[in-house]
């Protein structure tokens, strides 16, 4: 089940900065609907998309609890950094801006310097954030505060690794143009001459024939031979987006262990399939002679920018009341001082929490969290980790939601199938069945729990 293992799932990487599905409104994917307080967990969805997804689509009194697990602390960090942008207040970056950077940062190996500004201004305030000793989070939704101390060391490690890899004294940066190049070049072997021939093929023998014609061939093929999914404005995209980087641990002959810093993340599914894939708007999905008139990266601006704009009129919120996106034309990050975390906008009634890494296990020892998840959701990266503990932590009415191996294209029709019945076997191990009236669109599964018999 691990997506990491052998050779045909390199291209999906060992570490997941992105998700394998678009973004959902994880209470919607079940029969009930949920009223108060609701307590979802995430384990290893690898970005904000169901987060802001879920927090935009709920009503305003609705009290929202996000728990999240993720594999590593970079991809913690990752999440910190993308829940920071979303939650600026809108009279320190405006809409537009704040759209482009996060996608920037988001999906591209390679960013702009004003975005490389804002990422070393935002660092600098998560430091702050993750070593603050006391026990109340700063922001309710960048919660570090049950992480172990030894794992918000390395998230200041991270963030510091940021500071110097945008340093222009960095030492020996890793040039994320090569280490995009030795990925594909280590994916695809001898098909490395004939790549974009490959690259095709994924692109409209398997993206397009899963649904995904809006993603167009400029823009993947610009992404698979560069790792540059958002080019939204004319500027150079050339300075290494070290969020991005990770050190991946090598074996050697002899038995010794080597950390590489690299990208060793995802180069074949792309960050479209998070936000630009899927819209309610019909408009942008219009086509001209067989041809989508929008790209997958209209798509994701598009979708991106309404879930802040949802977000920033919440209660609590008090920066919705320009009607102009960016009214007022605020300065950009890297004109002030960028604000801390206390200073972000604060949602009304929700939060956001990060548990530590090992801790899925653990839960159901905690008495806290007896049958408290009433919506609890696993990655494609993660579903190894489903099993019978599942059933002390679920609410009575709680829902399983797994992420499937759809979106994983290394992956062959009778792999992608055996992974979805691997998946219903363990929830069903977990006593969770498949609900009936799901009609599985071949995303997500989505399980209830079993009703005992008389």
């Amino acid at each position: 089940m691990r997506m990491s293992a052998g050779r045909a799932s390199e291209g999906a990487g060992c570490i997941a900065w992105w998700g394998f599905s678009p973004a959902r409104n994880l209470l919607r994917l079940g029969p009930v609907t949920f009223d108060g307080e609701v307590n979802i967990l995430l384990v290893g969805s690898g970005d904000p998309r169901h987060i802001l997804k879920t927090i935009a689509d709920s009503p305003d009194k609705q009290n929202l609890h996000v728990w999240v697990i993720e594999t590593s602390m970079e991809v913690v960090a990752r999440q910190l950094l993308l829940l920071y942008l979303t939650l600026l207040p809108q009279e320190r970056m405006g809409i537009n801006e704040k759209t482009e950077v996060f996608l920037e940062l988001f999906g591209n190996g390679e960013i702009r310097s004003q975005t490389e500004e804002t990422l070393r201004r935002a660092a600098a305030q998560l430091i702050l954030s993750v070593t603050e000793t006391t026990e109340e989070a700063m922001h309710a939704c960048l919660n570090t505060t049950l992480l172990k101390f030894r794992e918000r060391d390395e998230l200041t490690r991270i963030f510091k690794l940021w500071l110097q890899e945008t340093s222009p004294a960095a030492s020996s940066p890793v040039l994320m143009s090569k280490a995009w190049d030795y990925r594909v070049r280590q994916h695809l072997g001898t098909r490395y001459d004939s790549r974009k021939g490959c690259f095709d093929w994924d692109l409209t023998m398997k993206l397009h024939e899963k649904g995904c014609g809006i993603i167009s061939k400029q823009q993947y093929m610009r992404w698979r031979e560069k790792g540059l999914a958002f080019e939204m404005r004319e500027g150079i995209y050339q300075i290494t987006n070290p969020t991005l980087l990770s050190t991946r641990v090598f074996n050697q002959q002899k038995g010794d262990k080597v950390g590489i810093r690299g990208y060793w993340g995802d180069i074949v599914s792309s960050p479209y399939l998070s936000f630009g894939v899927e819209t309610d708007d019909r408009s942008l999905l219009k086509t001209q002679n067989g041809q989508h008139l929008k790209t997958a990266q209209d798509l994701s601006y598009a979708n991106v920018q309404e879930l802040f704009q949802s977000l920033s009129s919440r209660r609590g919120c008090l920066t919705a009341l320009h009607s102009d996106p960016d009214a007022g034309k605020a300065a950009t990050l890297s004109q002030q001082e960028s604000p801390s975390v206390n200073d972000l906008m604060p949602l009304g009634g929700v939060s956001v929490t990060f548990l530590p890494l090992d801790s899925l296990q653990k839960l159901p020892q905690k008495q806290k969290y007896c049958h408290y998840f009433n919506t609890i959701y696993f990655s494609t990266t993660c579903v190894h980790q489903l099993g019978p503990a599942m059933r002390q932590i679920a609410a009575p009415d709680g829902v399983l939601v797994v992420e499937l191996a759809k979106y994983v294209l290394d992956l062959n029709k009778e792999q992608e199938a055996g992974f979805a019945e691997k998946a219903a076997s363990s929830a069903l191990e977990a006593g969770f069945e498949p609900w009936r009236e799901a009609g599985s669109d071949g995303v997500h599964a989505v399980f209830v729990q079993q009703k005992k018999k008389k």
